[in-house]
This record gives C-alpha cells, structure tokens and sequence, in this order.
C-alpha cells in the first residue's frame, strides 16, 4: 500500500457525545455555516432541484451507506470538497427521508488516497461503515454518537488488501457492503469475472468473511444462477439484504447502470442463488440516467434504496443529484410475478404538498391532446389514475411550452411489451388474457432547445397490468428531473433541461380511441432547502 500522507486540507472537527450538545456545536460549526451559504449562492440554478437531495456545495457522486440510527436517516454521499476535491463521504440527515439537513463531511482520507463507495451496517450500540480506499484497500470506520458525527478507523489501515490472500487473480478489491450472520461479518467486493468463452468481462462479487472485523478471509464468488445482467456489465456498489423472505442485490454496472438481482440466500453454502432482475435504469447510465444505489432495510420487509442521477449538461459548481428514496418490497399481490418487485416513492412526500388542483372525470377524446391549462410548474407532483380504454398509446406531456417548442413525453403503452409465458399458459379459446407486459417511457427527445444538452434515447420500461386494472400514475418534477412511478410497480427517470421560462404546462392524448382521465391531482412542492 502507498506511504504517501494523504491527509485531508478539509479542517476536521470533534462532536461531544450527547445529541443537545452535538446540535448546539453545528449552528456555530464553520462547515455547516460554509454549506449553507454554497446552498444559498447556487439556489439561482434554473436546473437545480428544490425537493430532491442535491450536493451543498461543490460535486459530488454515489450515495454510501444509507441508514437509520437513533431516529434519524443518514444518508451518506462521494463529496468532493472545494479546498480538496478528493473523495470524502458528505452526510446529510432527515427524520422523513425527504427533509434533509447538511452535516460535516464524516470520513476524511488518510492512510487511503480517497474515501470511494460503502455500505453501513447498523448494530445496537454503533454504525460500522466499511467502503473502499483507493490505494489502500477496503476499511472499516465506526461511530456511536447520536448524529454520527465523529468516525474511528479500525486499526487506522485498510482491513482487506488490494489483493487479499487466497483470493483467484481476477479478484480486484473495490466497492464493498457488509452484513452479519450468527458470529461472523460477511463483506462482498464488488467486481468481475472472465466470460467464456468471449473474454469480457463479466459481473461478479467477491465473498469475505470474518469474526472480529479486523481479519478477513476470503471464500469464494458469492452469485449462482445470474442469467439476467450482461456480459459487460460489473458488480460495483453492491447492497445485500433480506427483502420479505427472500434476499435481494442490489449494486452498479458501469455499463448499463443501477441493477438488483433478486434471489434465495443458500446460508449453508454462502451463496446467494439468483431467480429474477430488475432494472433502475433502461439505456446507459449517462447522460441523465440512474446511477448507484444505496440501500439499507426498512424494518418491515422492505427496503429503502436511492440513487445519483447523473447530469445531461454542465452545471456550474455542482453536477449530479439524488433520486427521491424509492421503497422496494416483493410482489405478492401477483401469483405469477412474485419473482418481481413493487416500487413505490418512500418518505413524508406530502408534507411538501401544497397550492391543491383537481380534474376528475375528464373524456380525452381519441388523438386529440387536451392542455390541461389549470396546471402550470416545474417542481410539481402530478398523481393520475387513467382509464385507458384499450387505447394502444396514452401520453401525458410535461415541460410543455404553448406552442410545443419544448416538451417532453410520458407515453404508456398498453400489452406491448414481451410476453409473460406463465400468464400465456392460462389462455383459453374465446378467452381475452393479457399476458403481455405493458411499456412505460420517458422520451425527451423534445425537451430543451439548448444545444448544451445531451440527448438520450427513451427510456422505456415493462409494467404488468391486469386486464381491469387502470392506470396510475405518480409524477415528479423538479426543474431538471422527471420520476415517473407506474401502478407502485415501476419506476423511469431521467434529467430533463427545459430552456424557456414558459415550458410548463401539462397535456394529454390518447391514441386510436378515447380515454378516459378519472382523476388527477397536482401540487405545487415546497423547497426543502428553504
């Protein structure tokens, strides 16, 4: 390992060990001051978001470490400060996961050259954060106060090498997550494997296991069974955890973006044996795409995942930004898609609700776009429940100038996606059955007029609806990036950079027949920064 000193120029403080003075300590401390006022310069951005985590001052990159700990969430982050733009992990925490509050930065570098992705693992009387430190190896740092302002690293040096002992050569320590089970610590490093026989690389993860968190051993690739991710794809950003009865993976592909495999956790053979995939992100992960996953369990059956979505043009001081905390849980409201997740919007979104509009019951008649002109914003949530009518196509517009010179498409496209055999097995003559998956896609080929914008294909992804079962949406926009929610099955989002002061407005059409718009409601949302 190197013998440089990589000591941070970020100054550095100590917390006392109770949450009234540890409070008391941040309104006077220099950092918070700094952030605050970074926050305040950079709040002129016309593409900055308002209600979605984005960094307080300078770059930064993926999410590390989420976690709950003494009635707070944590959300941890790659920051890059001004005075020294190495990696260091930012903090920021919220008591709904949806307010956040900006912390002093909680790991600095030193003996690594720079504090790269990790994971948290929560015990009763402290945190363990165990991430990678470039030219070093992986570490271990631990806190036990209320706000996890003041981190140790266990024996101040990396805990697993750059190359462990007994682990093959293809093996290249990176990105780790760690979990307990009886008496051990087991880690997974992210990483990958020779394909055969092409020779590309593909995704693996690396398993380690321990019983005192200082001295690792390594055992062996911990996935069977992936049939899912592709051959170029890699493993980085790893989260493992039990989602209800089953175990899920969810990790980073510098291909193609956030992932989770979904599987059975063999504990016998250490070995997490794969069913199913699930996709976060549909194109590469950049420009504008969903980037890594951090993830840490709800405490009742779920977990609580988000992402960094990167830009799709340059900002000046700052660049990505997070996604809204997505809360993943299996399917069991569907017999044959229970190998599948439920994605849903998680945290106090409400609480940022205001300035209420109603439609309900409105006819669209067929290839006719309705503006719906009682509804103008760019930081709006939009919650709409559509009957679609058999209607092949049905688009809602968002980012809509008057004359459609910017605009981008939310279109929904009923059975058009592959076929679910296990549904086609049902099928009876004379019998109507969809046993196609239905698309949902983001098309922002349309969206800016700047020629600083970076174009990306649609984003298209498969929902399973039943015959009887309408559409509902949930929408968010936040100057510069959409989510789109699907029926809590699904999730597409992408960064969108709208350059005139007029677009937005909202329409709707419906394609070959009518459809019918049962309710939406729209609110304005409150800035969480304010």
């Amino acid at each position: 390992m190197s013998t440089n000193d990589y000591t941070s120029k970020v100054p550095q403080y100590t917390f006392s060990s109770t949450k009234e003075k540890q409070e008391r300590e941040l309104l006077i401390n220099p950092l918070v001051a700094r952030m605050a006022h970074s926050r305040k310069t950079l709040s002129g951005d016309k593409y900055r978001p308002i209600y979605h985590f984005v960094n307080p001052e300078s770059t930064l990159n993926d999410p590390n470490g989420l976690c709950y700990w003494k009635g707070n969430w944590h959300l941890f982050y790659q920051a890059y400060p001004p005075e020294d733009p190495r990696q260091h992990w930012g903090h920021a925490i919220s008591e709904n996961l949806i307010n956040w509050k900006d912390l002093p930065y909680a790991i600095y570098p030193n003996p690594e050259e720079k504090c790269f992705s990790g994971a948290t693992l929560v015990q009763k009387d402290r945190v363990i954060a165990m991430y990678h430190g470039t030219n070093a190896g992986n570490m271990i740092a631990t806190s036990s106060d209320p706000l996890l302002l003041n981190w140790e690293k266990l024996t101040g040096q990396p805990v697993i090498n750059l190359n462990p002992e007994g682990a093959p050569p293809e093996l290249r320590v990176f990105d780790p997550c760690i979990w307990e089970k009886g008496e051990y610590y087991y880690s997974l490093s992210g990483g990958t494997l020779p394909h055969t026989p092409s020779g590309r690389r593909i995704r693996a993860n690396f398993l380690f296991k321990s019983a005192n968190l200082v001295d690792w051993k390594y055992l062996h690739p911990f996935i069977e069974g992936d049939h899912f991710t592709l051959v170029g794809d890699d493993g980085a950003c790893p989260y493992f955890w039990p989602i209800g009865d089953r175990h899920i993976l969810l990790f980073f592909s510098h291909m193609s973006g956030g992932q989770a495999l979904l599987g059975d956790y063999d504990q016998n053979r250490d070995k997490f044996v794969v069913t199913s995939h699930h996709e976060f992100n549909f194109g590469p992960y950049g420009p504008s795409g969903v980037h890594a996953p951090s993830a840490t369990p709800d405490g009742k059956g779920g977990v609580i995942v988000i992402f960094n979505m990167n830009a799709g043009m340059e900002h000046q001081g700052w660049n990505q930004i997070m996604t809204l905390p997505r809360r993943l849980s299996l399917n069991n409201q569907d017999p044959i898609g229970k190998d599948t997740l439920l994605v849903e919007p998680a945290g106090d979104i409400e609480s940022l609700r205001t300035c209420h509009i109603n439609i309900s019951n409105r006819k669209i008649p067929a290839n006719q776009e309705i503006v719906l002109k009682e509804i103008q914003g760019d930081s709006l949530e939009l919650t709409a429940e559509i009957d679609t009518n058999n209607s092949p196509m049905v688009e809602l517009i968002v980012f809509r100038s008057p004359n459609k010179e910017e605009f981008t498409r939310i279109s929904f496209y009923r059975n058009r996606g592959f076929r679910n055999w296990e549904r086609y097995k049902g099928w009876e003559p004379g019998k109507r059955l969809d046993a196609s998956d239905s698309l949902i896609s983001i098309d922002s080929s349309y969206s800016s007029l700047s020629s600083e914008a970076q174009s990306r294909a649609a984003e298209t992804a498969p929902v399973y609806l039943s015959p009887k079962e309408n559409l509902n949406l949930r929408i968010f926009l936040d100057k510069s990036v959409l989510e789109v929610f699907v029926n809590g099955k699904q999730c597409v989002a992408m960064r969108v950079y709208p350059t005139r002061e007029d677009s937005k407005g909202i329409s709707i059409r419906s394609q070959g027949t009518s459809a019918t718009l049962i309710a939406l409601d729209a609110w304005q949302m409150r800035n969480i920064y304010d």
